[in-house]
Formats: structure tokens, C-alpha cells, sequence
């Protein structure tokens, strides 16, 4: 849809250009960060990680609800991604957090991405349940339904500004847990969002999008637990 690629084309140059500014602005002259010492694997790894993770569980989750063709996903992409660069650093011997530079341009694409998929229509298969909710809106099948795109996209730029907010003050939990608290945060909405999606549900009353986002929920929070650990040992 032409919709959705423009507002993909406008996504991805904003999160560009909101994480070189943000390096610049707050991570720049820092100390090395443990991504500038990862080399080409490391870029490797994410863009795999994130295209396997985002075609799979995206055509995974049609299919299962019983819908023809390739599906993408946002959060298949970033669980995918996650799991392919936690490999490498593990295969490297890379230790610490790696991601503090790309959350806020995460959270700028997902807040500008969600946009495309709401214009997109039914066609695009993320809009969300009948409702009887003032704001429901009618993709074009007659029926008011959640915008759960938009709940989406306020969510993330709520957490956006919030992140560029504690960045500004060189907040310390966040400087060393930013990239651990997105994941949780964009995982804790989705699967709150989730429940208004006509998806097919695999596990009682959770899709496959509840199952993966519970466990990034998890793998953050142990993360964190590991960040804090390390800190108070040293």
C-alpha cells in the first residue's frame, strides 16, 4: 500500500535522524559505547535478526488467524533483533547494554509507523475489535473499532519524550537501563493493545503477539536485575 510505504520511508528517516541526534546530544565524548566495538556483525545480526523476527511472527500470526499471506510485525522485529544481537554479543564476549542509542529512534518510528497503519485500512490487519467507544473508527467495513494503531503510536511518543526528558538530565538508572526499560515499556503496552485485536488466540485468551510480549517483558526485567547487580557488586 502506498500509504504504508510513505509513512515506512518517513518512519525510518526520522528515527535516522533522531538517534544521530541523540548520540550526539547525550552519548557522544561518553566513553566508547560497547556497539562502536562490535564491528559489522553486530549490524549484521540486528538487520537479520529484525527481518527473520518481523516476516516470521508477522505471517505467523495470519495464518494462525486463519488470513492468507506474508504479514510483518514490529514487535517480531525487535524480538528478533534482540535475540540475534544478544547471540553475537554472547558468541564476542560483548558484556553491558548495546542498545541506549536506538531508543528513541525505536520509539520516534513506531509513534510515525502506527500512523501508516491506521490510513492503511483493513487491508494492513492491525486495526482492532468492534467498539461503542466515541472515538471508534470505521475502517471501511461499516463497524466503529478500536484505533489500536493510534493507542500504539501515543504510547510510544509519550515514552519518547519522556526518554529524551531523564536523557537530558543524565538520569543514571535510565542511562544504564534505557534501552532494557523501551523494551519493557513497548512490550507492556502491545500487550495491553492486544486485547482489542481480532487475532486468533493460542494460549487461553492470548495471541501469539501476548505470548512474545510477555517474554520480552520478562528478558528485560532480568537484564535489569543483571545491570544492578553488576553495579552494586562493583
Amino acid at each position: 500500500m502506498l500509504i504504508h510505504t510513505l509513512f515506512d520511508v518517513i518512519a525510518a528517516a526520522a528515527a535516522l535522524i533522531v538517534t544521530v541526534a541523540v548520540y550526539r546530544w547525550r552519548l557522544a565524548g561518553q566513553g566508547p559505547l560497547a556497539v562502536e566495538s562490535a564491528g559489522g556483525g553486530y549490524a549484521a545480526a540486528l538487520i537479520v535478526g529484525a527481518g527473520l523476527g518481523g516476516y516470521g511472527l508477522g505471517t505467523a500470526n495470519l495464518w494462525l488467524t486463519g488470513l492468507p499471506g506474508i504479514g510483518r510485525s514490529i514487535l517480531g522485529a525487535l524480538a528478533g533483533a534482540i535475540l540475534a544481537v544478544e547471540l553475537f554479543k554472547r558468541a564476542r564476549g560483548i558484556t553491558g547494554s548495546t542498545g541506549l542509542v536506538f531508543v528513541a529512534g525505536f520509539a520516534t518510528s513506531v509513534t510515525i509507523g502506527r500512523w501508516g497503519c491506521f490510513f492503511s485500512g483493513l487491508g494492513d490487519q492491525t486495526h482492532g475489535i468492534a467498539t461503542d467507544l466515541a472515538w471508534g473508527h470505521d475502517f471501511g467495513d461499516g463497524l466503529a473499532r478500536h484505533p489500536v494503531q493510534l493507542y500504539e503510536s501515543a504510547a510510544m511518543a509519550l515514552f519518547v519524550l519522556t526518554a529524551l526528558a531523564l536523557m537530558a538530565r543524565r538520569q543514571a538508572f535510565f542511562m544504564a537501563n534505557g534501552f532494557y526499560l523501551m523494551v519493557a515499556f513497548y512490550a507492556a503496552q502491545r500487550f495491553a493493545w492486544e486485547f482489542f485485536k481480532p487475532y486468533a488466540t493460542v494460549l487461553g485468551p492470548f495471541n501469539i503477539f501476548h505470548i512474545v510480549s510477555a517474554g520480552l517483558m520478562l528478558y528485560a526485567l532480568a537484564m535489569m536485575g543483571s545491570t544492578w547487580h553488576e553495579r552494586t557488586a562493583a
